[in-house]
């Protein structure tokens, strides 16, 4: 699998929000993209699956340009989970994760749909509320929810904008190390946006560090998080310190 992002630029209302972003990934990992607020994450992960159009740039999977597939093709390649997920309709957390398999089948529904379903919810801890309704969960559980919809895509680029952000600490681990696991075990790419430096640190194997719409750092967790990088990019003054060879950062003040 090849996925590459060449050139892409975009504007809301005349606005620039990314500036010629530039990258490619020719294997199974998991990316963090992180930055302050404003600097361009979630608009770029709409970009990658074509839910953005760039003014500028293209992005390609496998050589086939995104803005070539009609929505179908997107969703088979894409599973995307945004930050805000509003269910107009009663639906129980069962049929939320079927809708998942809808790129893949007709309006009837396969036994394999079912079971692709059902292990999407084992999978985020799910079966004890999967009969209940989706508006009746709280918010992380929810959030769970849309992850294990999009699990149950199937694709092969798994898009996430700040999965962890209503969570615990318990299920903010649970949740990254089942992206993990799925990474190493079914060969997928992972794409997610993050503000948790050091969970991103625990986690992901490359960082996408955005400031005013460009990438300042690009690289393993060492490499991007650095305490220059972080004073440059978010104002702040950190202490970076090694901890089983991963980078923990420790905020101080800001600059």
């Amino acid at each position: 699998m090849n996925l590459s992002i060449d050139g892409v630029t975009l504007s809301y209302a005349s606005v620039p929000v990314l500036h010629g972003i530039s990258m490619e990934f020719c294997e199974p990992s998991v990316v963090g993209i992180i930055g302050p607020n404003g600097a361009g994450k979630s608009t770029l992960l709409r970009c990658i699956n074509n839910v953005l159009k760039p003014n500028s740039g293209w992005v390609c999977l496998d050589g086939q340009k995104t803005h070539d597939m009609d929505t179908v093709e997107i969703a088979r390649n894409f599973g995307y989970v945004p930050q805000e997920f509003p269910i107009t309709f009663q639906a129980t957390v069962f049929d939320t994760v079927l809708m998942g398999r809808r790129p893949f089948s007709s309006w009837k529904v396969s036994r394999d749909d079912v079971e692709i379903a059902a292990g999407a919810i084992k999978m985020l801890n799910l079966e004890q509320v999967a009969l209940r309704y989706h508006s009746e969960l709280s918010g992380g559980q929810q959030q769970r929810v849309m992850i294990a919809r999009a699990l149950a895509q199937q694709s092969r680029v798994l898009l996430l904008d700040e999965p962890t952000s209503k969570l615990d600490i318990r299920n903010q681990l649970e949740v990254m190390n089942i992206i993990r696991t799925l990474v190493d075990k079914r060969g997928l790419l992972s794409i997610l946006v993050i503000h948790d430096l050091n969970l991103a640190s625990r986690y992901v194997d490359q960082l996408i560090m955005l400031k005013e719409g460009k990438i300042y750092a690009a690289g393993n967790p060492v490499s991007v998080l650095t305490q220059e990088n972080i004073r440059v990019v978010y104002g702040v003054e950190a202490a970076v310190v090694l901890e089983d060879n991963l980078p923990h950062v420790i905020p101080k003040r800001p600059v």
